[in-house]
This record gives C-alpha cells, structure tokens and sequence, in this order.
C-alpha cells in the first residue's frame, strides 16, 4: 500500500510570499517575519543614523555653554564684590585718617592763638604749647595704630612722621621760650625759628608724601567718591618769620616785669578799597560802589609803632539811614602785625545792601595795649550802592 501524498509533511524551506505583508507567522514556517526595508510601503522614516549621532554633540556644547555663562556671571560677582570691598577698605582708612587731620588742624589753630595772645607770661606759654604737644603726642600715636590699605602703608607712615614733627617743633617752642625767658640775647628768636620750621616741614610731608600720592593711588584703582584728608598745621606763615618771633619775645618779656608795654604802639588805616573793581574810598566825597553778591570791602592796616601787635580786630558797619532794615556788620581779626609792615582784612557776603540811598561805611581798628593816638583807627565814607 503506498502512502497518502495528504499525510502529515514537513517543509523547512518554504519561503514566505513576497507580497506578504505585516509580522504574520507562515503558515507552517513556525517563525516571525522580519519588517521589512526599503519599500514604498514602509513605515516612515526616522532620523538618520548622522543626524542621530549629532544630538549628544549639541547637548554637550549647550551643556559646556552654560558651564561657561556661569563661570563669566560668578567671575563679574567677585569682581564686583571686591571692588566694593576695596572701596570700603579706602573710605573707612581715609575717614580715621580725617579724623586725626582735623585735630591736628586745631592743635595748629592753637599754637597760632598761643602765640598772639597779649599778656601771657612765659610759664604760661609753655604750659600751654606742652599742651598741645602733647595732644598731637596722641594724633601720632592714633595714626600709628592704624590699619591702612596695603598701598598706602608707606602714606600712612608719612603721616606719623608729619605729626611727630608737630610734636618736636610744637614742645620745641615751649622748651625754648620758657629757656630764654630771661634772656635778651638777639640769637634767641633764631631759635624759636628753628623749632617752628619743623611745624611747616610737617605741612610740605603732608602734603607732598601723603595727600598728592593717595589720591594718584586712588585714581590708579578705580576709586572715586573717597576724599583724602588735608591737614595744614601752620596757618600763617608770619607767626613764625625770625621778626615775629622777637616781638613774641619782647611782649613776653614785658608781661613778666608786669605786663605795661613799653615803646610806641599803635596802628592806622591805610585805606579801603570796594570789590569789584578795586576803586579806593575817599572819606572826603561820594562813592559810587555798585551793589551785588560779589561786593567786598578790603581795609589795609599798619602797624605805625616799634612793637608787634596781635590779635586786632578790625570791624566793618554798613549804616542804613534810610527805608529801614538792619544794619551789616563785620568783625574780622589780624593775627599779628609787626612793627613797620602793613596787613589787609576783607569783608564779604555783605548780605542786602541799602541801594538807590545814601549811606556810610564805617571802618573801625580797636586800639593796642599802649596805643596813645587812636584818631586813625577810623574812618568813616559816604557810599552811593548801585544796582550799576
């Protein structure tokens, strides 16, 4: 008997149709049919294998950006945040450095004050100047003391030495007045000199050591809105010439055997000129003096006796005499005079003038220890203010 063709077969070989389509299993293949590649029929395509292959590219320069942006933005904070804190360190040094500088300043104004004021003996010109020595002793020692920014350590050193130079020549004057207080040597003045060109010494290293270099360090740096202290110990210059100081010697001297000035004394008004314009005053006619905030009074005084005269206050008085109003006055002080030489006082920011009136403007010199004559301590001129 032959066997059936129907009986049970096995193909391994049959190929699928070629139009066949979908992961469908063969009918007695046993196995999945890959999808298929290429055809029109085909599910669209995805990004190629180029293009998938740039995206980690871009994400790490996006990435590396970022990194970068953060870097420049934290860099800009720090830079930012020391700039102010440099400015900080600038201000709050520059700001004791004030401090000190204006106490010195003051000590300064008192020796000046020390050494025209009339009547002092001369125990008590050395109390008082070892006095303030002694208060710039402190100054010194407080600018010492201080930090500075690391640039202006080598300022900050200069000031300490400008103030102990305030010190030496300050207690230098004390020491050398109370030991020629019984002399009357000629020399004697030469020596109260030396001590005060200490003083100024001390103004030029302030000046040319501290001040000038801080504020070229300060523009070097970028900084600005900080000011640096200015600090002038001597004022006045003719307190401390080799003729003023005789004539501080001779009134000392003559305190000590009692205090009555001997020689000739006195002072005078030279004249007064009105600003703008510089035109002299005649005490004899009518003055025509336009009137603005700009007016001024400048009164030339001197000292017509043998003797140094201090502390002489010089007063000015515009009369209203007319339309009512109050009257402008003006008191002003000369340091020192010496004998023979002469010293102008002006007076300014007058306030309302009386205009389009007839008026007076009084010049008035108090008179000196010893003054005899004071008939030429006023004066007294007839002025027209004008709107011009």
């Amino acid at each position: 008997m032959q066997p059936r063709d129907d009986d049970i077969e096995f193909d391994f070989f049959q190929e699928e149709s070629p139009t066949a389509e979908g992961p469908e299993t063969g009918r007695g293949t046993g196995r999945a049919r890959l999808p298929g590649r290429g055809g029109r029929g085909g599910r669209p395509k995805g990004p190629s294998i180029a293009a998938r292959g740039l995206w980690p590219l871009i994400r790490l320069l996006a990435f590396i950006a970022f990194v970068i942006v953060v870097f420049v933005v934290f860099g800009l904070l720090l830079q930012s945040c020391s700039a102010t804190s440099k400015h900080d360190a600038y201000q709050s040094y520059l700001a004791k450095v004030g401090t000190i500088a204006h106490s010195s300043t003051q000590d300064g104004v008192s020796v000046a004050t020390v050494l025209t004021t009339p009547g002092l003996k001369a125990t008590d010109l050395y109390s008082k100047l070892s006095s303030i020595a002694e208060q710039e002793r402190q100054n010194a020692t407080n600018a010492a003391a201080l930090n500075p920014p690391g640039r202006l350590r080598d300022e900050n050193q200069q000031v300490v030495e400008a103030l102990q130079l305030r010190v030496s020549g300050t207690q230098g004057l004390a020491d050398t007045f109370k030991a020629t207080a019984s002399s009357t040597a000629a020399s004697d003045a030469d020596l109260l000199v030396s001590q005060a060109d200490r003083l100024l010494a001390s103004d030029v290293i302030w000046d040319d050591l501290f001040f000038a270099p801080t504020k070229l360090d300060l523009q070097n740096e970028g900084i600005s809105g900080v000011q640096v202290p200015e600090s002038h110990f001597v004022a006045n210059t003719d307190l401390i010439t080799s003729t003023s100081m005789a004539g501080v010697l001779k009134r000392l001297r003559g305190a000590s055997t009692g205090g009555t000035p001997t020689g000739l004394h006195g002072t005078n008004i030279v004249k007064t000129v009105a600003e703008p314009g510089a035109k002299a005053l005649s005490v004899s006619s009518s003055n025509t003096v336009i009137g603005s905030t700009a007016t001024a009074f400048v009164v030339t005084v001197h000292d017509g006796g043998d003797s140094q005269e201090v502390s002489i206050a010089v007063t000015l008085t515009v009369q209203k005499e007319s339309g009512g109003g109050s009257t402008i006055t003006q008191t002003k002080k000369i340091p020192v005079i010496d004998a023979g030489q002469s010293r102008t006082v002006r007076f300014a920011n007058l306030g309302a003038l009386p205009f389009a009136q007839k008026t007076h403007v009084n010049i008035d010199v108090a008179a000196v220890p010893g003054e005899k004559t004071t008939a030429n301590n006023h004066a007294s001129y007839p002025v027209l203010f004008s709107l011009g």
